[in-house]
């Protein structure tokens, strides 16, 4: 066991998107950082791009491929964290997979494929990390649910209902773990500047989500990101088991017509 100096954040899902803006959220926040992925020709050109932007300092990275719905695959990943550098800080729970269909539509297979990464994995993955995390003092876990945990939607029946569980699980984990140490809080974002946003919003539903959401755009990567380093900081000691929308007031703003909203005088 490597006992590190710097404090130490686990991130799942990491090889792209959020959970990638929010593993360098980390590095640049003076964390060493392990990622977890599935998709393993996506995440060794991410450890590629990593080490090269870390130089000397990329020690400080470590790279699982593995998967957060397979029990063991959860066990092993978190040995490697310890035998790597001997503590946990932070952990965000940021793989997350999806299918939109109408509910008669809707497999049970796919719905039990969403229902394992989405909210067996965060389980697993806090059940498996955090006896480690406590061993060096307690911790913070994010994990990352959706707007569509807090409001239905049309064709997310597994999505929708995989993140308002995770929302739920959070507060059970919060109030848990809580008593022990780490706080548990989890962000829901709203539609956000990802790869897969730009490739299949059409014009029409970017229309429409503008026309919706009070700040009339889409989040960045580095908002979440920087949502969720919050949350895992030490400012954010006494927030436990909440849920954070970083959505441009989305939620907020309900069924709202945005042909009746007026620009504030």
């Amino acid at each position: 066991m490597n006992a590190s100096p710097f404090p130490v954040a686990f991130v799942t899902g990491a090889a792209r998107g959020i959970g990638l803006a929010i593993a360098r959220w980390f590095f640049q926040h003076g964390y060493r950082v392990a990622v977890i992925d599935n998709d393993a020709p996506t995440l060794t050109a991410t450890e590629a791009t990593l080490r090269a932007d870390l130089g000397p300092q990329a020690d400080r990275l470590l790279v699982i491929h593995g998967d957060v719905s397979v029990p063991q695959q959860v066990t092993d990943a978190v040995q490697r964290v310890e035998q790597a550098f001997g503590r946990l800080d932070a952990l965000v729970n940021n793989a997350g997979v999806a299918t939109f269909k109408p509910i008669g539509d809707t497999g049970f297979d796919e719905w039990r494929w969403v229902m394992a990464t989405n909210l067996d994995g965060p389980f697993l993955m806090v059940q498996a990390c955090a006896p480690l995390m406590l061993a060096s003092g307690g911790g913070a876990v994010v994990n990352i649910a959706s707007i569509s945990g807090l409001r239905a939607s049309t064709l997310r029946v597994a999505y929708g209902t995989s993140k308002a569980a995770l929302i739920h699980l959070t507060k059970q984990q919060a109030v848990e773990y809580g008593n022990a140490g780490i706080r548990v809080n989890a962000i829901a974002p709203g539609p956000v500047e990802t790869e897969m946003a730009k490739k299949v919003h059409t014009p029409a539903i970017r229309a429409d989500y503008h026309d919706t959401i009070p700040l009339a755009r889409y989040g960045s990567l580095e908002e979440i990101a920087s949502a969720t380093g919050f949350l895992c900081s030490p400012q954010a000691s006494y927030i436990n088991g909440q849920v954070l929308a970083v959505d441009g007031g989305f939620d907020a703003a309900g069924v709202g017509l945005p042909t009746l909203r007026q620009p504030a005088p």
